[in-house]
């Protein structure tokens, strides 16, 4: 029998028991970039692609965490696994993931290599990538080179724009690993050469210790020793001892994981260093390792001649020592097993979903977000009062970046938004991250949110951090839609609400929004700030920064997302009030909270300030001046669409449950006329037996939508638009303080320098707020039924009610994706894939479909995995 969901396969019940097992113990949580990150930065300038560089990292000890490709480690990364390779050729081993700096990209940073994950489950009991290794010397100075000599106008120059890659000139590499126990780990790496004639090629899977001991004085330094069978044990003082096991033939080079301070900064110290193995083996210096079998880093250096078109295999296991299985004697059967029930848990996840071309995009994009957790440890006051055994960083570091964030201290496994650009979590990312976790580990989904909610995460003021470049940016707050859609689906799958898991956050939210209203409306008018807000360039001004002679901005984006905020916790409140009526109070008061929002934006005062325009049927941010005069910002930009997500609708059913909540409501709409005109309806129950809480009322909802739905306008063969292309002719222009400021629609990447080039909201696609719209118009359609039609597209003639609108917005999503006959991806370029894999871009140009900006952004773009589940689900019904 078929199981019929998750929880009825073998991986679906090791997830249930994962808090007595511990099987997501061990887990890819090795970054790809550990260098050019904040937390490795020490200089006095902030400057941190500088002050930890790419060349340096062979060389220099992290601080606070590790990379390497394809790597695997404990939660607590004491010891991680990975894979280097060397072609013989090359002027560097390969141990990690080249990429261009923000300086150095002609869109700002960029990873230049070619690499797929490919499959993984939740616990991690089976994990899957591919990387491409050129057999010819790697391309650095030339990608650095020509992407500096690129333009912003100009596309970026990729890995496979060298050549490198023709007539075959390549390896395909092949990294698995499969658990026999939570604490057994196999690893399986295939090496294929595509080329016609035997190439050669070093093959060195590495293991090391983070570095724990150079910090601080006295502290102990792990131990990895070479035994007489050719085995490596990994000693930790008052620790169990583990046992690296290899299948074939290696030469076993230990150094230590430390700084080569002779290099770096000329000092006598002695070595062997970090770097040991890359200088043995490239530059044949034989006293660049050791030659007692003792490290704290080791390779198992094998030598291989690969056969024209032919593969190699190398096996590892890496598990507790003492145990008496031989090591090799049950490891295919192992990776037989976890891969067989790797299948069982996506049959079941995909049961509805028929077609094999849609599977394989589905459980890709869910690989590439497990793929992505990583373990994050950055302790901030030690971060700016520097470490006892190490030079005091800067006096400056202390009044710059992040120094009112002491209370910061990460040491956990977080899911972030790209294991190369994005190597640090970010606020609202995580929040799509987790709706899509959900899916297949709504536990580890309800523990990141949770987890962003805790002492050691949130400001004592009620701020969530941002990311790491700076703590103090606002994310738009979505952190409650995300905690009501995971408690929902995890009801859904599991049988039981988490009740007590809602309360948890429920109450910090509470916190984080009076943070907002206290931080955020500075006129106290409930029209809202808060800076970029996560959408970078949208605006023809810098939204983050001061403006000149005393002028500010309110944000039509930022008060839209405070409404919906609102009504996120309205909704919590009242689903905590069926088993606890004292939440009806809690409910009423952001209920009241949503109205005086929705009051201020529609200019109930009629003090003119509203962000509503009637003459073009849009929401515009409004520039005030210090004279008191008011101009909107007339760019039509998804600024303006945001306010379609502050919408809920209330049945009869469950206001009957919430008695008190029900008499308020009733109380403030009779003597609040003025604010309840606003709530559209409220007095004639929609299908069902429904009432409406929404910003936009039917005629306001369709002209908005006339907008949104116009091809020459937002709407794209792929979805919406960031950016309105009638802004391609006619762009949006502001002038102000002596400035002239432009925005006009740019679907691909960006042509401003501002927020650094790499982030483009001036007109591609972008999947988060694509989601977030199809989730408001099926709430929409819940209260207005079949009967509410628009034109979509806008002058077609087909008339849609407002499911149908979201699922045709579905189906251009998904379009980025799906193969069609010639087995084209309109995302992805043919050149930068291995055997049509997938990639799961940043954003995607809003004309063409093809996939921009991060390439491996399965952050937020896994939110693609809800879509086709969605579908699924339609098609089972």
């Amino acid at each position: 029998m078929k199981p019929q969901s998750i929880f009825d396969t073998a991986e679906g019940r090791r997830l249930l028991a994962e808090s007595a097992t511990g099987w997501r113990r061990w887990g890819p949580y090795l970054a790809e970039r550990q260098w050019g990150t904040v937390r490795e930065d020490y200089s006095a300038d902030g400057d941190a692609w500088r002050a930890f560089s790419f060349d340096d990292a062979r060389s220099r000890a992290y601080r606070w965490g590790e990379d390497g490709i394809g790597g695997f480690c404990d939660d607590s990364m004491r010891w991680c696994l990975s894979l280097a390779l060397w072609n013989g050729r090359d002027r560097i081993l390969k141990e990690r993931l080249f990429g261009l700096s923000n300086e150095q990209g002609n869109h700002g940073e960029d990873v230049k290599e070619v690499y797929h994950y490919l499959d993984a489950t939740p616990t991690h009991s089976y994990q899957k990538m591919a990387y491409r290794y050129p057999q010819c010397a790697f391309p650095y100075d030339e990608l650095v080179r020509v992407n500096g000599e690129r333009s912003r106008l100009e596309r970026e120059y990729e890995l496979a724009d060298t050549g490198i890659f023709a007539d075959g000139r390549f390896f395909d590499v092949t990294i698995e690993y499969a658990k026999a126990a939570p604490d057994d780990i196999l690893m399986r790496i295939i090496i294929k050469n595509a080329a016609v004639e035997a190439e050669c090629i070093h093959v060195l899977p590495q293991l090391w210790a983070r570095n724990t001991w150079s910090w601080s004085d006295g502290s102990e330094r792990p131990v990895l020793e070479h035994t007489a069978s050719g085995d490596v044990l990994a000693r930790r003082i008052g620790k169990r001892t583990w046992r690296l096991s290899i299948d074939q033939e290696a030469e076993l080079l230990f150094c230590e994981n430390e700084t080569n301070v002779p290099l770096l900064f000329n000092s006598r110290a002695t070595g062997p260093f970090k770097d040991g193995i890359n200088d043995y083996v490239v530059d044949r210096k034989a006293d660049a390792v050791g030659t007692d079998g003792h490290g704290s880093k080791v390779a198992a250096c094998c030598a291989l001649k690969v056969p024209a078109l032919g593969s190699r295999e190398i096996r590892l296991r890496w598990r507790p020592d003492g145990i008496a299985t031989k090591p090799f004697i049950d490891f295919d059967a192992i990776f037989r097993e976890r891969i067989t029930e790797a299948d069982e848990f996506y049959r079941a996840l995909q049961h509805g979903i028929d077609d094999e071309d849609t599977r394989k995009v589905q459980r890709q994009a869910l690989a590439g977000l497990l793929w992505s957790k990583q373990v994050y440890r950055f302790d901030v006051p030690t971060w700016l009062d520097g470490d006892p055994a190490q030079p005091r960083p800067p006096q400056a570091r202390r009044r710059g970046r992040n120094a009112d964030w002491r209370h910061l201290n990460n040491a956990d496994v977080i899911s972030m938004p790209d294991t190369w650009e994005y190597p640090w979590y970010a606020a609202w990312d995580l929040a799509f991250h987790c709706v899509s976790l959900a899916l297949v580990d709504p536990a580890f989904a309800k523990g990141q949110l949770a987890l962003f909610t805790r002492e050691w995460f949130m400001h004592p003021n009620g701020q969530l951090p941002a990311y790491e470049w700076e703590f103090g940016d606002v994310n738009p707050p979505v952190h409650a839609w995300a905690t009501l859609k995971v408690y929902q689906m995890d009801r859904a799958l599991i049988g039981t609400a988490d009740v007590d898991f809602l309360k948890r956050i429920f109450h910090k939210l509470m916190l984080n929004f009076t943070w907002w209203v206290n931080r955020k409306d500075s006129g106290g008018r409930n029209i809202f700030q808060g800076g970029f807000l996560g959408l970078d360039n949208i605006s023809p001004f810098n939204r983050s920064e001061v403006l000149p002679d005393g002028a500010s901005i309110d944000q039509a984006d930022g008060t839209a997302w405070m409404a919906m905020y609102a009504l996120n916790l309205m909704r919590i409140a009242i689903e905590l009030s069926m088993t606890d009526p004292v939440y009806e109070d809690i409910a009423t008061k952001f209920f009241e909270h949503f109205l005086s929002i929705a009051g201020a934006m529609a200019d109930v005062a009629g003090s003119g300030q509203g962000l509503w325009d009637d003459v073009d049927g849009f929401f515009y941010d409004t520039l005030h001046t210090k004279e008191g005069r008011i101009h909107p910002v007339p760019a039509r930009s998804m600024v303006g669409l945001i306010p379609i997500f502050a919408v809920e609708v209330l049945d009869q059913a469950a206001l009957d449950k919430v008695p008190e909540f029900s008499k308020r409501l009733q109380w403030f709409l009779k003597h609040r006329p003025q604010l309840a005109s606003l709530v559209p309806k409220w007095t004639d129950p929609g299908v069902g037996e429904r009432s409406l809480l929404s910003l936009l009322h039917g005629d306001r909802l369709r002209g908005l939508l006339r907008r949104m739905l116009d091809p020459g306008e937002f709407l794209s063969e792929f979805g919406i638009r960031s950016m309105s292309k009638a802004h391609l002719d006619a762009p949006c222009s502001v002038s102000f303080a002596g400035m002239q400021l432009d925005a006009s629609y740019t679907p691909a990447e960006a042509v401003t320098g501002l927020f650094g080039g790499n982030s483009n909201w001036r007109g591609p696609i972008w999947m988060p707020v694509n989601f977030l719209l199809i989730d408001s118009l099926r709430k929409f359609h819940a209260y207005f039924g079949d009967d509410f039609k628009v034109e979509c597209p806008v002058g077609s003639g087909h008339m849609l009610h407002l499911e149908e609108v979201a699922d045709e917005l579905s189906r251009r999503l998904q379009k980025l994706f799906a193969s069609d006959a010639g087995g084209r991806r309109s995302s992805v370029r043919s050149d930068a894939t291995i055997d049509d894999n997938l990639l799961f871009h940043e954003y995607f140009h809003g004309d063409t479909g093809e996939g921009l900006g991060a390439s491996h952004q399965t952050g937020w773009t896994a939110l693609i995995a809800n879509l086709l589940h969605d579908r699924g689900i339609t098609t089972r019904r």
